[in-house]
């Protein structure tokens, strides 16, 4: 073990010169990072970043929600994040009669804040290498399954002693593909309220056709405000619950930002893979995203087609097409990006001098070759997986359907069990009906059913699939046939049919089920995908996951004047670097800045996510920005950095050299998004939404200048 730590430890220490490339714990930026930040000019130290002592930046920063980042700006518990993390709060706010999407929200005092069921903060209180504990009683001569055992329970055992007698949570998560283990200590927070948003005509300006790129000019930010107990400590929502006051909150910088100045992110990214082999990064790009691309094509244009026709179903699924086509775009950057890179090459390039180094080594020469062998192995079923995820399961009918297999188990309840049930069913049925149209579902089913059908072998095909021909006749469509018919035999096809069955549920109708065509299909396909898919793909997987330790660890020998980072997995990360413009494309220069004069250029009354809001032309034409102009005279809105950031980094601060907060972090330019799995210093940017644009919405549009007062702002 002292070797493995050894190797990390080296790697990280010997190189001084490298691109702003990589995603640093901030545990260790004392020894690894601090003096190159300085350098670049940082102007604090790396107790003011990560402390366990007193108040750092750490303590200013959480994790929204599941899956985002957000930051503390006052000491009354006062949070800021994007507002596309913000957006699922947002939409089950709203309603036809309050459409907080497309008219903002902004609550004028306390009292009118929105509570948020579900909706918590994560804030960090430690982190700490724990990699000898986690490793205790693992020996080489142990199987796989020993090896995975001993680990686990290691894990569980120092988790419970790490927080017992205390309310915080523990998480440990592995390192460099398990050669390393940390422990966070988190904190969570349960009563969180919206406190303001923009309109989706500012927050989500340009949509899904200015999403992942440059020039961008969306008010990407939303605010929320923690609540505690009067002890201080976490406490589930209640009238007497208090703000929460922070350890630490950022400062507000008005200064703005110059090309090449020092910004950092501070945040929790979800998923990179830099150190993928050849043959997985040739998966990537010729397989699995271009079969998601193309499934993800169907279901927004079925989505959107809906969502033109009527303003309730475009509340309605709003938030589910935005996340679809979040990755349906992000993914057609990354094999643009791939591509231009020749990341295949340049991987089989960098295994033919690794291959020779590892001849000689028993523990490594057969490495690349055993990677193959899997990725083989895999590429079927994993081609399979993302056909029965993404369409055989891929409309909301089918999904909640199989979501619903508990049903079958009032065959067999007692008076008691089945009221439960009943419980949980129809708590199920509110959420999935809520945001859901009928018409748009009929056709939804139709187009995955056909995708699914035309790309599976006939062996994953659902008995119900045989009535297809039968039922259409002489349809035009007989997919939407099918769909038809399916949905006017089906208990899943709406609230009301659903919960009219739920309600006279009982051991005889339960038998119901099993002739209910779209629950059938969603039972078939899902026991199909257990019995021939699921567990071969495990199997891959932990044989990947074994080869991927090794391999990390390989590389790290094979390369020992590399400064390696760890992957992202969703644990709180410091990236940093500067300012900076650049050329996507052969004659085009991208200025580092975007301002306000852009947004009334792109306007267009005729196009929901380009209407501009009648008062922010008001601002404009008045030039009324107040103290938020840049010294040029111009409202900025957005700028680009070379700080590597990935999914999760949404909402997280983006900071200055003396830590002060001057923007926030929400998306990354569509000619990077290849960052994941190979990054570009000349081409990679993250997008940042400058803060004083924040501000002057704030306080100029909304008039929330109660909200101004709370922060701390410098000139």
């Amino acid at each position: 073990m002292k070797k493995i730590f050894s190797i990390l430890i080296f790697a990280l220490l010997s190189c001084s010169l490298f691109a702003d490339e990589g995603m640093w714990l901030p545990l260790l930026i004392e020894k690894y990072n601090i003096a190159d930040m300085q350098k670049k000019g940082f102007k604090l130290t790396a107790e003011d970043i990560y402390s366990i002592n007193h108040a750092s930046m750490k303590d200013a920063i959480v994790i929204f929600g599941g899956g985002c980042t957000g930051e503390m700006i006052s000491n009354e518990g006062l949070l800021i994040t994007n507002h596309h993390c913000g957006y699922g709060t947002i939409q089950r706010h709203s309603s036809v009669e309050h459409d907080y999407l497309t008219d903002g929200f902004w609550a004028m005092s306390r009292k009118e804040e929105l509570a948020s069921p579900g909706l918590t903060v994560t804030f960090l209180v430690s982190m700490e290498d724990v990699t000898d504990k986690v490793l205790n009683g693992v020996t080489p001569d142990m199987s796989d399954g020993d090896r995975a055992t001993k680990i686990l329970a290691n894990i569980a055992k120092i988790k419970d002693e790490s927080v017992k007698d205390t309310h915080y949570q523990a998480r440990i998560e592995s390192f460099y593909n398990g050669n390393q283990y940390f422990l966070f200590k988190n904190e969570v927070f349960e009563d969180v309220r919206l406190v303001g948003a923009p309109p989706s005509a500012i927050g989500k300006f340009g949509g899904d056709t200015d999403n992942w790129m440059w020039p961008r000019h969306t008010g990407d930010f939303s605010l929320f405000r923690v609540y505690c107990g009067k002890d201080g400590k976490p406490a589930k929502y209640s009238d007497d619950n208090i703000p929460y006051t922070p350890k630490k909150f950022f400062p507000i910088s008005l200064k703005g930002v110059q090309e090449g100045d020092f910004t950092m992110v501070f945040g929790y990214p979800g998923t990179t893979q830099e150190y993928l082999p050849a043959v997985a990064v040739e998966q990537v790009m010729y397989d699995s995203d271009p079969t998601r691309i193309a499934i993800r094509d169907k279901k927004l244009d079925v989505i959107k087609a809906g969502m033109e026709k009527s303003k309730l179903t475009r509340i309605q699924y709003s938030n589910k097409a935005a996340s679809i086509a979040n990755g349906w775009k992000k993914w057609q950057g990354e094999i643009k990006g791939l591509k231009r890179l020749d990341a295949v090459t340049v991987k089989r390039n960098f295994e033919e001098g690794f291959q020779k180094w590892a001849n000689d080594k028993p523990e490594y020469k057969d490495l690349l070759n055993d990677y193959a062998n899997v990725y083989a192995e895999m590429k079927p079923l994993n081609l399979a997986y993302i056909y029965i995820t993404e369409a055989g399961l891929g409309s909301y009918a089918v999904s909640f359907a199989n979501q619903m297999r508990m049903l079958e188990s009032c065959k067999d309840a007692s008076p008691e069990n089945l009221q439960s049930l009943k419980e949980m069913a129809l708590s199920k049925s509110k959420g999935n009906y809520k945001d859901y149209d009928e018409q748009v579902e009929i056709r939804l089913f139709a187009e995955m059913t056909r995708i699914y059908k035309e790309n599976m072998p006939e062996k994953y095909w659902p008995s119900a699939y045989s009535n297809i021909d039968k039922v259409a006749k002489s349809a035009s469509d007989k997919y939407m046939a099918f769909a038809e018919y399916c949905f006017s035999k089906s208990v899943f096809a709406n609230q009301t049919k659903f919960d009219n069955f739920v309600n006279g549920l009982s051991s005889k109708s339960a038998k119901t089920l099993t002739s209910d065509p779209i629950y059938c299909i969603a039972k078939e396909i899902m026991d199909m995908y257990k019995k021939d898919i699921r567990m071969a793909l495990i199997d891959c997987d932990a044989r990947i996951g074994k080869l991927d330790r090794i391999y990390m660890k390989a590389q790290m020998e094979y390369e020992p004047q590399k400064r390696f980072f760890p992957d992202a997995n969703f644990t709180l990360r410091v990236t940093y670097g500067q300012v900076t413009p650049y050329q996507p494309a052969d004659g085009i220069d991208y200025e580092y800045f975007t301002t306000l004069d852009g947004i009334i250029e792109k306007d267009n009354p005729d196009i929901y996510d380009y209407k501009v809001p009648a008062r922010l032309k008001e601002l404009y034409e008045k030039k009324d920005y107040g103290r938020y102009a840049d010294k040029d005279g111009k409202l900025h809105v957005a700028f680009t950095a070379t700080n590597h950031t990935t999914g999760g980094n949404s909402g997280s601060p983006v900071i200055n050299g003396n830590g002060e907060l001057i923007g926030v972090n929400f998306d990354r330019n569509w000619e990077g998004t290849m960052s994941d799995i190979m990054y570009d210093p000349e081409m990679c940017r993250n997008i940042s939404l400058d803060i004083r644009y924040a501000l002057f919405l704030i306080d100029k549009f909304a008039g929330a200048s109660h909200l101004i007062d709370e922060m701390e702002i410098r000139k």
